[in-house]
C-alpha cells in the first residue's frame, strides 16, 4: 500500500515503533486500522466545498430553469431533483469529464451548445464552479426541488392510530415500524445480543461503558425484564445522565465555556441553569419558556447570541442571530438564507425572517438584502399566524412571552415534532426527519414521528420519558445496519440503527474510565450535585498572595514567569483534600508532576478535589505564573492546599514565605523532566496590602465547596473546555448551533490519535492500574481489558493471541500498546 506526504512519514513511524518490537501480532489490528484512517483521509482535501445552495442553484436558474426546471424538461431532461439531473448520465457524480451536461455546455458550436437558441454561453467562473461541484458528488440539498415545494409539513399534532400488534410485539413504536416494514416488504431487523445492548444503552444514555464488574452481573442475570430495569437504572442515575446529554444540549444552544465573546463581555453562558435543567428533568416547554423569554440573565445568553467586536454584517446582528437560532434550534428550520434573501432551499422569505427578528429588537429594525439596506422596516412577527401572533407594539420582554406561548401553543406540532425527532436521531443514529434541520422534508415514517410526538406533548413534555420510550423498543435493540439504504426512487428504508461514532466526549471519558485518571478540577461554572452546601463559610479562608525577588525593586516587569513549589505530606489519614489557586496574570498548577488546574486572572480562582492524587511519602505542588501586559505591573500568585482527616480536623496549607521560588523555569510542560535541583531557588516573597482579597476572599468558600460535592464521581468531558484531542475527534467550537456531528474521520483526527502524548499516557496509567489489580494473570487481565473497552469476553483466537503477545510477564508498556490498538478498532469507536 502507498501513502504519500504525512501519511507515508506517519505510517513508518507506525512501524519503526511497533514491528520490530515483541508484541507485532497483538498489534495488528490497530495497524490495520491505522491504514484504514489514512486511506479515508485521500479523499479530504484542504478546499472547502462548493455551496450547492449559494453557488449552483443560481446558475442552474439562469442557465437551466427555462427550459429544463418546472414543468420543463425539453429533449426530456429536468433538473427539478437531483435523481431527475442524473437520468440518461447527464451527469455523473465524481466525473465532470464524462457528464453530458458540462459537455453540451462546453460545445464550441453554438447549435449544439447550451444554452440553446442564441442565449449567452455559461461564463468561464460558473462553468468552473459546476465542474468542481460534479467533481465532489453532486452535493444536493436534501428536499429541494426546482420544480416548486412536493411536500409541506403538517403544522398541526397528529396522533396516528396504532396498527395491530404483529407477532406480540406490541411495543407502540414497535408496532409502528412493522407496519412500516411489512407495507415496504422489507425485513426485520434482527435483534441484538446482551453484550451489544449493554454498551449501546450505556454510551446513549449516560455517555460510559459499564464496568467489567458490571457487565459481568449483567450478562450472568437470566431475569426476564433485566434490560427494561437496566434502563431505568440509567435514567435515574441523574448526574451520569446530566453530564453525557450537556454535549448534546451545549452543541444546540451554541453554549461553550470559552470562545468568541467572552473575554470581551459579549457573550453569556447558561451553562448553570442547563446543568440543572437537565438535573432536574425539567419538562421541555418549561425549558423553551424560559429559553425564550428568559426571566434572569440564568437562560438569557441563548437570546442573547454573540455581540461580536467591530463592524458585522446584517446577517450577524443581535435579532438576526436570535431569528436564525430559535428557528434552527427549536424549529428545524435554516433560516440563515432567508436572513440575506428569500430562501433557495426553503419556503421562507427575507421578510419573515427579519419579522422573527423584530420580536427581539429593541429599535426599529431595518431589512438588508444581501447586506444591502432595502429601506422597508420589519414587523414584529410570528411564522405561523394561523396559530396566533405577537403584538408589535408591546414591550420586547412582552413580545418574548408571546412569542413562547406561539412556540408551545397546543396546535403547533412542529416543536414537539422536531425535538422528539432529534431525539430519535441521537439514539437511532438518523432521524426520522433527516438532515436534523430540515423538517420541511418528508419524514421516512410520518406516522412514527408523529406518534412520538403527539406522545411527547401529551406526557409533559417528558424528555426521559420519551428516551426510555425509544430504548425500551425492540427497533432499538435491533441490530444497526452498516449501510443505510435507498429504494428505487432513491428513498431512505429503514433498516434498523445506524451505527454512530463515539463523540469526543463519549472517547476520552471511556480513556478516563479505563486510567482512573480524569482532571481534578473543571471548568463549567456548575455544581455537581443537588445544591451547593451550607458549608461555605466554615471552607473559607484569606488568600495570601506571593512572588519572586523581582518584586524587590519595584513591580514586576512584563513577560517575567516564576517557578513556586511546595513540599507537604499528609499528617493522617484524609477523607477530602482540596487545592485551589489564581494568579495575576497566568498560572498552571501541577502536583506530582500531573497538572491539575490553570487560570488566567486574580478572580479567575480554580479548584479541584485531590484527595485521589495524594501520595504517602510526600507530595509536591509546582505552579508556573507568568505576568503579562505591555509594561511592569502588579503580579502575584495565591495558592491554598485544604486538607480535612478522617479523624475530622483539618489543616490548611497557603502560599506564603516557606514556599520556594525560582526565576528560572524549565522549558516544556511535562515536569517529571524538570531538573529542579540544578536550578537556583529563594524564599517567595510575601505580598502585604494587596487588592485582590477584597474580591477573592469572598468566593474562597463558595469555590472549595464545590469541589466537595460529586467530588467521589468522575469528572466527565462535556464540563471542560475543549482541548486539542477533543477538537480533533470532532468537538465544535460553538459559534454556531451544531445539530450533528460528522462521522467522517479528519487527518487531524488520525494524526491525533495516533501521536498523542496524552492518550498514550492515559493508556499507560490505564495499563499499570490493570497490572496493579491483576498482577501478571494474563487471564484476568485479558478478560478485563476485553470487558473495560469492547463489553465483551475476548473469544478463544483472541484469548490465544494476547497471551502470547503479553509474553510470561506481562509489563505496562507490552499491556499500553495493546491498550491502543484496541482503541483504534472500529469495534471501540463505533457503536453499533
Amino acid at each position: 500500500m502507498q501513502y504519500t506526504g504525512f501519511g507515508s512519514a506517519l505510517m513508518s513511524g507506525l512501524r519503526e515503533r511497533f514491528v520490530g518490537s515483541t508484541q507485532t501480532k497483538s498489534l495488528q489490528a490497530g495497524l490495520c486500522v491505522a491504514s484504514l484512517l489514512l486511506i479515508s483521509l485521500s479523499s479530504h482535501g484542504e478546499e472547502l466545498g462548493v455551496d450547492f445552495a449559494h453557488d449552483i442553484v443560481p446558475i442552474l436558474k439562469e442557465h437551466c430553469f427555462e427550459c429544463h426546471g418546472g414543468e420543463e424538461a425539453e429533449g426530456g431532461f429536468s433538473i427539478n431533483t437531483r435523481r431527475l439531473f442524473l437520468e440518461g448520465d447527464a451527469a455523473i457524480p465524481g466525473n465532470a469529464m464524462e457528464s453530458l451536461f458540462l459537455e453540451l455546455i462546453l460545445d464550441p458550436d453554438p447549435e449544439y451548445r447550451m444554452p440553446s437558441d442564441g442565449k449567452p454561453p455559461v461564463p468561464e467562473a460558473q462553468v468552473a464552479l459546476l465542474k468542481r461541484w460534479v467533481e465532489e458528488g453532486m452535493d444536493w440539498e436534501v428536499g429541494y426541488t426546482f420544480g416548486g415545494p412536493t411536500y409541506e409539513p403538517p403544522l398541526k399534532p397528529r396522533n396516528p392510530d396504532l396498527p395491530a400488534i404483529a407477532n406480540g410485539r406490541d411495543h407502540p413504536l414497535d408496532r409502528l415500524i412493522d407496519s412500516y416494514l411489512s407495507e415496504g416488504n422489507h425485513s426485520r431487523p434482527k435483534a441484538i445480543d446482551d453484550a451489544t445492548f449493554l454498551r449501546r444503552v450505556f454510551l446513549d444514555l449516560v455517555g460510559l461503558l459499564p464496568t467489567p464488574e458490571g457487565t459481568r452481573a449483567f450478562l450472568a442475570d437470566r431475569s426476564l425484564g433485566k434490560r427494561t430495569k437496566m434502563i431505568d437504572d440509567l435514567l435515574g442515575r441523574n448526574i451520569p445522565y446530566t453530564e453525557h446529554w450537556l454535549t448534546f444540549w451545549n452543541d444546540l444552544l451554541r453554549n461553550d465555556y470559552d470562545g468568541t465573546g467572552f473575554i470581551t463581555g459579549g457573550r453569556k453562558q447558561i451553562s448553570g441553569w442547563l446543568y440543572e435543567s437537565l438535573r432536574q428533568n425539567k419538562s421541555f416547554d418549561a425549558m423553551v419558556r424560559e429559553l425564550i423569554a428568559p426571566i434572569d440573565d440564568e437562560s438569557s445568553g441563548f437570546i442573547d447570541g454573540i455581540k461580536w467586536r467591530g463592524t458585522v454584517s446584517a446577517g450577524q446582528s443581535l435579532p438576526i442571530q436570535f431569528s436564525q437560532n430559535v428557528s434552527q434550534s427549536l424549529l428545524g428550520i435554516n433560516m440563515k438564507c432567508a436572513s440575506c434573501h428569500d430562501s433557495f432551499v426553503d419556503r421562507w422569505t427575507l421578510a419573515e425572517a427579519y419579522g422573527l427578528a423584530a420580536i427581539y429588537s429593541e429599535e426599529p429594525l431595518e431589512l438588508f438584502r444581501c447586506d444591502i439596506p432595502t429601506g422597508e422596516k420589519a414587523s414584529p412577527a410570528w411564522l405561523y399566524p394561523e396559530l396566533g401572533q405577537v403584538d408589535p407594539a408591546a414591550p420586547k420582554q412582552e413580545r418574548l412571552a408571546q412569542l413562547a406561548e406561539l412556540f408551545l401553543h397546543p396546535e403547533n406540532g412542529r416543536v414537539p415534532r422536531t425535538i422528539v425527532n432529534r431525539l430519535w436521531g441521537q439514539m437511532m443514529g438518523r432521524g426520522i426527519v433527516y438532515p436534523l434541520d430540515a423538517m420541511g422534508t418528508e419524514p421516512w415514517n410520518a406516522d412514527l414521528l408523529d406518534w412520538l410526538a403527539s406522545d411527547f406533548q401529551r406526557n409533559g413534555y417528558d424528555l426521559k420519558r420519551t428516551l426510555r420510550l425509544i430504548a425500551t423498543s425492540q427497533a432499538y435493540q435491533s441490530i444497526g445496519d452498516e449501510k443505510t439504504g435507498t429504494n428505487e426512487k432513491g428513498d431512505f428504508v429503514y433498516k434498523g440503527p445506524v451505527p454512530k461514532r463515539l463523540t469526543a466526549e463519549q472517547f476520552v471519558d471511556a480513556i478516563w474510565q479505563l486510567s482512573a485518571s480524569a482532571p481534578v478540577a473543571y471548568d463549567a461554572p456548575i455544581v455537581r450535585g443537588a445544591a451547593l452546601p451550607d458549608n461555605s463559610d466554615e471552607l473559607s479562608i484569606s488568600s495570601s498572595w506571593v512572588w519572586g525577588p523581582s518584586v524587590d525593586t519595584g513591580l514586576p516587569p512584563n513577560g517575567e514567569t516564576v517557578l513556586l513549589r511546595r513540599e507537604f505530606n499528609p499528617s493522617k489519614p484524609t477523607r477530602f483534600a482540596s487545592v485551589i489557586a489564581a494568579a495575576d496574570n497566568i498560572m498552571t498548577l501541577y502536583l506530582n508532576n500531573e497538572r491539575i488546574i490553570s487560570g488566567s486572572g486574580w478572580m479567575d480562582l480554580k479548584a479541584g478535589s485531590i484527595a485521589s492524587r495524594l501520595e504517602q511519602g510526600g507530595n509536591r505542588i509546582l505552579i508556573v505564573a507568568e505576568n503579562t501586559g505591555p509594561k511592569p505591573n502588579a503580579a502575584g500568585v495565591f495558592c491554598a492546599i485544604r486538607m480535612e482527616y478522617e479523624d475530622g480536623s483539618e489543616e490548611v496549607i497557603v502560599t506564603d514565605s516557606s514556599w520556594q521560588v525560582s526565576e528560572t523555569v524549565p522549558e516544556g510542560i511535562a515536569p517529571e523532566r524538570w531538573r529542579l535541583d540544578e536550578l537556583s531557588w529563594s524564599a517567595a516573597r510575601e505580598l502585604k496590602d494587596t487588592s485582590w482579597e477584597k474580591k477573592t476572599d469572598a468566593q474562597i468558600g463558595a469555590v472549595l465547596a464545590k469541589t466537595l460535592v460529586g467530588s467521589e464521581r468522575m469528572l466527565r468531558a462535556s464540563l471542560f473546555k475543549a482541548d486539542s484531542l477533543m477538537r480533533s475527534l470532532g468537538r465544535p467550537n460553538r459559534d454556531q448551533i451544531v445539530t450533528s456531528r460528522p462521522n467522517e474521520l479528519t487527518t487531524l483526527e488520525a494524526v491525533d490519535l495516533f501521536t498523542s502524548e496524552d492518550l498514550m499516557k492515559y493508556l499507560g496509567l490505564g495499563a499499570e492500574k490493570l497490572i496493579e489489580a491483576r498482577g501478571i494473570d494474563k487471564d484476568a487481565i485479558i478478560e478485563d481489558v476485553y470487558l473495560g473497552l469492547l463489553t465483551r469476553f475476548p473469544n478463544r483466537k483472541e484469548k490465544a493471541l494476547l497471551r502470547k503477545t503479553l509474553g510470561r510477564n506481562p509489563d505496562a508498556d507490552k499491556l499500553t500498546d495493546l491498550l491502543w490498538a484496541l482503541v483504534m478498532t472500529p469495534e471501540f469507536f463505533i457503536m453499533r
